[in-house]
């Protein structure tokens, strides 16, 4: 299945938005399909605003959830060398897993500078868009806007590192998942692990198309 899914009816408000006007000289963003942010790694910045750490941040430019390869597949996954049938590769030292404990493709590190438009997804402004100014290693959101304002709480993502010889997805617990909305990912026996906050990219600066 997707990574997460978006309710209807703010997929009907972004739908109508084409290209936003936003906060800033004459800024203009073309709405894109969405694309996700791994963000905030440790998850304990959820109240801010601004901060450091932005080039540990990564982007999905497209859906990993559909392209995922199932735990109880990874066996396969191995006899394929680490193919993926949607065409990415399995990393053994840096793998990622997702809430119904899909085996992900990495994200690209570092998200590129530049402004994102991101759904607004808890709180009193759901439906609305808040801008991501990401400039090297410095973050900011604009409009009010916390990350826990920006992040989808259902999606779960986290990075894994084996830290043990041999340790892998087949170390995985498959009764751990899927993994309750809120809740932190599951630890796997032998990996280190960081779970992500996950944004949703809803457009781009016209510039970074």
């Amino acid at each position: 299945g997707p990574m997460c899914r978006l309710p209807r009816r703010l997929l009907a408000v972004i739908a109508s938005l084409g290209v936003v006007a936003a906060a800033g000289p004459m800024s203009k963003f073309r709405r894109v399909r969405t694309q996700f942010i791994a963000a905030d790694p440790g998850m304990s910045n959820s109240a801010a605003s601004t901060g450091e750490g932005a080039s540990q941040w990564g982007i999905w430019r497209v859906d990993p959830g559909p392209r995922g390869v199932r735990l109880s597949s990874f066996a396969q996954l191995e006899q394929a060398g680490g193919a993926a049938p949607s065409g990415w590769r399995f990393d053994r030292g840096d793998w990622w897993l997702e809430e119904h404990g899909l085996i992900m493709e990495k994200p690209d590190f570092p998200i590129p500078s530049g402004r994102y438009m991101l759904a607004w997804l808890n709180g009193a402004k759901t439906g609305q868009h808040a801008v991501l100014t990401v400039d090297g290693d410095s973050w900011e959101l604009d409009n009010g806007a916390t990350l826990y304002d920006v992040t989808h709480l259902p999606c779960r993502s986290a990075r894994y590192m084996p830290v043990a010889d041999g340790a892998s997805p087949a170390n995985a617990q498959l009764s751990d998942f899927p993994v309750r909305p809120g809740a932190e990912m599951p630890n796997i026996e032998g990996c280190s692990k960081q779970d992500y906050a996950v944004l949703f990219v809803e457009g781009l600066e016209d510039s970074d198309l």
